[in-house]
């Protein structure tokens, strides 16, 4: 099974990329939205840790945003918690896929928490700055703040791109995108 690990800046259209190569995607932030519906083990520790802000279930994003920017440190504590769930998840993922020639893992702190393996591919998804913040101010609830901290999690985008085995260049407009998804498709397999 070869593993493709989709990595880029938040709002460069890595979901939206991993989506085209037409595989299994393991979408981490998409499993996060359901720990914070669904996962009532998460809440109870949330609730512990963070009274003030998380009263009730399921957690609404709110909540969330009010955590993150009262103090920097409380996006490590919130990871600790739901970190383990997105692991565990993405193990049940990779094994219901087995039999898959290819499985997609679209999960944007991959590097940061050393999730990949030596032999995963990883492609980086590269797009005008310009054109990110653009499309994070059309986001429902996107606050500024919340984005700076969140930038500070990650590895700085060179790095990234330095250590990926492909670029995929993402201008937003969906032909111009597929075709380069195809060809560096066609080079992996």
């Amino acid at each position: 099974m070869i593993r493709i690990c989709i990595v880029g800046d938040i709002g460069s259209g890595k979901s939206y990329v991993a989506k085209q190569f037409g595989y299994p995607v393991f979408n981490a932030d998409e499993i996060v939205k359901k720990i914070y519906k669904k996962n009532r083990k998460c809440f109870k520790k949330l609730k512990k840790i963070f009274p003030k802000y998380i009263k009730f279930f399921p957690i609404k994003k709110v909540e969330l945003l009010q955590v993150i920017i009262a103090n920097n440190n409380n996006i490590k504590k919130i990871n600790k918690v739901v970190h383990p769930t997105v692991k565990e998840e993405m193990n049940k993922f990779i094994k219901k896929n087995s039999k898959s020639k290819i499985i997609i893992l679209d999960i944007p702190l991959l590097l940061e928490n050393k999730i990949n393996k030596k032999k995963d591919i990883l492609v980086y998804i590269e797009a005008k700055r310009s054109e990110v913040y653009k499309r994070l101010k059309k986001r429902k609830n996107f606050n500024f703040k919340v984005y700076k901290k969140l930038k500070k999690l990650q590895l700085p985008l060179e790095l990234k791109k330095s250590k990926s085995d492909y670029i995929i260049k993402n201008n937003y407009k969906s032909n111009f995108t597929k075709k380069n998804v195809k060809i560096v498709l066609k080079e992996i397999i």
